[in-house]
Parts: C-alpha cells; structure tokens; sequence
C-alpha cells in the first residue's frame, strides 16, 4: 500500500483534493472527519474537553458548539495544545486502525487527508507528501465567505498552524490552489498521475 500524505493550511482546498482522490478510486482516511466523530455526545474527549474549556461549549444536546471551543481554544497557544493533547492521541488511534483495515483490504494508493501533517511531525511516515498551497490573503478570503468565519478567527486559525514555508519544505508534490476549480482539478490529476507512475 502506497500511504500519501496530503495536507495544506486552513482554507487551502485540501478537502477538494481528497475527493478528487477518492473519485479516482483511492482510499482516503479523513482526519477531519475522524476528529469530528470522537467529539461526539458519549465520547470520553467531548467530557474531557468540557471538563477543560467549560462546561457551555456543549450546546442544548448534549453536542460540542464548534464555534465557541474555537473561541476558547485558539487564543494562545498554550489553549490549542490542551485542546490537540486532549484530541490528537483519540484521532491517532483511530487513523491506525482504519491504516490497518486498508492494508488487510490489499489497498492500493491511501491518502491521509491532514491538516496538521507536517504541524505533528508526520511526514516522515508517508510515502509521498501532497500540500495543497494558497496565498494566506486568499485563505482568509474564502474562510470568511464560505465557511461563516469572521476575519479575526480566520486569522487565528491560521496563525495556530505551521508556516507555509515549513509545510512545503516536507512535501514531495505540491498543487497550486489559488485559480478556478477546474485548474485545481487538473493540477491534482497530475499529480495523481505521477504517483501512480513512480510507484508502478
């Protein structure tokens, strides 16, 4: 199994990518999506992170309100690594265990679509490392108007991860994301292509 890691900064189109990858029949493990899944209501992080940042980041339900951990765990750094200390080792797990289930499943190309990849020390672990590269200007655009973030958050948030600089230092392809779509789509093709070729 070819494992590829594929990573970029908040609001760099990472996500986009990992679904062309999976249209093109590679397994993706989602880090995001798994680091949503163990927040949810009975799970021992969601009671831990409550405990941390305060029992009114659970909404009515019982379920995390996204928006005020974020509020509380991106004003220094010292309250985002409580917040990865409390979460990361849970989404580690269960990455490994969904590793193991594609390499007993005999697959092909897996891609590890993680947005702290290179922030975590990861890289090293990867066949091949995919950063998906975007002006910070432009991140921060597309964050307050696609994904409802004021301006000051989406700074944070990026200011909360590694450089731009240090994440392209480990990667081994890199796809430029800051034209249309359709030059998205075919600058990841290529680079599908490529790592398809060399690992044949």
């Amino acid at each position: 199994m070819v494992l590829i890691g594929l990573t970029g900064g908040i609001g760099s189109g990472k996500s986009t990518v990992a679904r062309m990858c999976a249209q093109r029949g590679w397994r993706v493990v989602d880090a995001d999506r798994i680091a949503r899944d163990i927040v949810e209501p009975g799970q021992p992080a969601l009671a831990e992170l409550a405990q941390e940042f305060g029992q009114d980041i659970l909404q009515e339900d019982g379920s995390l309100n996204r928006k005020e951990l974020a509020h509380r765990a991106f004003v220094d750094t010292e309250r985002t690594q409580l917040l990865n200390s409390i979460t990361h080792p849970r989404i580690q797990e269960e990455t490994q265990r969904q590793f193991v289930a594609a390499r007993e499943e005999a697959v092909d190309f897996t891609v590890y679509d993680m947005p702290l990849l290179v922030d975590n020390g990861l890289e090293g672990d990867m066949d091949f490392v995919i950063v998906v590269d975007v002006n910070p200007e432009e991140r921060v655009r597309r964050l307050v108007e696609f994904r409802g973030l004021d301006e000051v958050d989406a700074r944070k948030r990026i200011n909360a991860q590694i450089s731009d600089h240090e994440r392209l230092a480990a990667a081994t392809h890199v796809i430029d994301n800051n034209g249309t779509l359709k030059q998205l789509a075919e600058r990841a093709a290529a680079v599908c292509d490529d790592i398809e070729a060399v690992s044949s």
